[in-house]
């Protein structure tokens, strides 16, 4: 396949809800539409999930548009590949960076099924028609609106419920969560919030019978996770650990954790998602699909890659209402009772309504042909 140009379509979008995490609060999200032309005019599309700022990682907006303009979109447009795989290997001298090399491994990925009318969930290697979901839920002003929340998203049928936990919201919060909902599918997010020397407080949440505890430690603490993990029942979930195959690996060695979030844009796109699921299911790791309050398209880049075998466990792919007034495909995602059914059209399933995207653009970048990558050591 060969590549005319990219489009890097920079959104800002306001959220339905605020955000809120150990991080802070978050009211608006800026999002990069990647847009990959061929050359009979064909358009497939990824999405660059690096927030604003570096806090879920070194990565962030400004920087991932500096990698795809500068260097990863001119060195795939100068290049002609068979399969999307050969993205990674292309990119794979430049270190990190891995959201920006999702945006543009995603938008092939998508040109490529496409190109061979199949769906992405088909071209990714996956057999499920429908997936099942779960929500994640942002701490609120009180515990009481917490629980009216959770109560709201029961009724609407979603697998399980993830509730985000920090220093000072955390056991007493979850306890009152437990008095109302004894029986619910609950687990915790703790985004890096707490260290080894909370231990038995994180001990305490044993008692709740949780699915899991995610991410309760800083995310190069592989070591420190796998002592936390023999301390504790509750399984341990790693999600900004989780930045690559290497890690992956390692931290199944160590005994780090017992369940993994894999994060598309987090690990660097789908065929590293796809490296990373095999190795889990060896060694019986079960798997599920973690969200990064994307728009559409990387909400069914999402689904897409939740049809492989061995992510078994309800992912953070809810409805595009949950966060948007408006999403920017048609049609847009829709979890019925927990479940969200796996488009049959080719590519992602849905098309990019441009007419809704304007309402959101902030500017778009078109790398052609004429652009060469911008780097000292380019030959």
């Amino acid at each position: 396949m060969k590549i005319k140009e990219f489009k890097l379509h920079e959104l800002e979008m306001e959220m339905k809800h605020p955000f809120t995490t150990s991080f802070g609060t978050q009211t608006k999200r800026h999002i990069t539409i990647v847009e990959a032309v061929n050359a009979d005019g064909l358009s497939g599309f990824g999405e660059c999930v690096a927030g604003e700022d570096p806090l879920y990682s070194e990565e962030f907006m400004d920087s991932a548009m500096i990698a795809m303009k500068k260097y990863f979109a001119p060195i795939i447009i100068k290049n002609e590949i068979s399969h999307p795989d050969e993205v990674w290997d292309l990119l794979v001298p430049f270190k990190k960076n891995n959201m920006a090399k999702a945006g543009i491994e995603g938008a092939v990925w998508d040109l490529y099924a496409k190109e061979n009318d199949r769906t992405l969930a088909e071209t990714v290697g996956g057999r499920k028609a429908e997936v099942d979901v779960g929500i994640s839920l942002g701490l609120e002003d009180t515990d009481e609106l917490l629980l009216d929340r959770i109560q709201e998203k029961v009724d609407e049928g979603y697998k399980r419920i993830k509730v985000k936990i920090k220093p000072g919201r955390d056991v007493s919060m979850i306890r009152k969560v437990r008095a109302v909902f004894p029986d619910i599918p609950l687990m915790v997010d703790a985004n890096s919030a707490y260290t080894l020397d909370d231990t038995e407080l994180l001990k305490s949440l044993d008692e709740f019978n949780l699915m899991m505890i995610e991410q309760p430690l800083a995310a190069g603490d592989i070591v420190d996770h796998a002592k936390l993990q023999k301390e504790i029942k509750t399984p341990v979930c790693l999600d900004e650990s989780i930045d690559s195959y290497q890690a992956a690996k390692a931290a199944i060695e160590l005994g780090s954790c017992e369940i993994i979030n894999v994060k598309v844009g987090r690990v660097g796109g789908i065929t590293q998602s796809k490296k990373i699921h095999d190795l889990a299911e060896r060694h019986n790791i079960p798997l599920w699909c973690g969200g990064m309050l994307e728009a559409g398209v990387g909400r069914l880049h999402n689904i897409a890659i939740t049809t492989l075998s061995n992510f078994t466990l309800p992912g953070d792919t809810a409805s595009s209402s949950r966060y948007w007034e408006e999403d920017i495909i048609t049609p847009e995602v829709v979890a019925e009772q927990g479940v969200v059914q796996v488009s049959g059209k080719p590519g992602i399933g849905a098309e990019v309504d441009f007419n809704k995207m304007k309402k959101y653009l902030k500017q778009t970048i078109t790398i052609t042909e004429d652009d060469a990558p911008d780097m000292v050591f380019f030959d």
